[in-house]
């Protein structure tokens, strides 16, 4: 699936309804709900997570977490259906400065992974991709033509059908 936007707040809009649809969709994962955000620099994947983590109703100020590797967002479910609150936690890695997948495990990488609980959105994921479960959905964010022009890519449709079209 392919979407084009033409300003950041289309790309957090998109965004942002996805997170929606993925709260008010069943799930069967036996593992964390896992985005794994590829582009270059400047491509729109922060853009992307804060639209999806303002979708999952974070109020915080969302920034990318380059220097600490990994924030963790407590989600407020108390107020959805029951359907809704099958996820108690968003968390947000950056992998930019990371050179092996081993030095996430002391941040307990593997046990937000396998927890089904979570969502992970994990930027710069190339490095760490042989750590990540094969139903991750790969988004991939392009430049456009113009300077606020992107295109975004989910990769793994079939995947994102199943969890988010009813």
């Amino acid at each position: 699936m392919e979407f084009k936007t033409t300003s950041s707040a289309q790309t957090k809009k998109i965004a942002g309804l996805l997170a929606k649809e993925i709260l008010a969709s069943p799930s069967r994962a036996r593992n964390a709900l896992v985005l794994a955000l590829v582009g270059d620099l400047g491509g729109g994947k922060t853009t992307f997570t804060q639209g999806f983590l303002r979708g999952l109703g974070i109020k915080n100020k969302i920034t990318s977490p380059t220097f600490v590797i990994a924030k963790n967002y407590k989600l407020k479910t108390w107020n959805l259906k029951p359907e809704a609150q099958k996820y108690k936690h968003a968390w947000h890695f950056d992998c930019y400065r990371i050179r092996k997948p081993a030095e996430l495990f002391s941040l307990g990488f593997r046990e937000i992974l396998a927890d089904p609980q979570n969502i992970v959105l994990i930027e710069w994921p190339e490095v760490i991709k042989k750590v990540l479960p094969k139903n991750a959905v790969w988004i991939k964010f392009e430049h456009g033509d113009k300077e606020n022009t992107r295109t975004i890519k989910i990769n793994k449709f079939v995947y994102l059908y199943k969890l988010v079209i009813r």
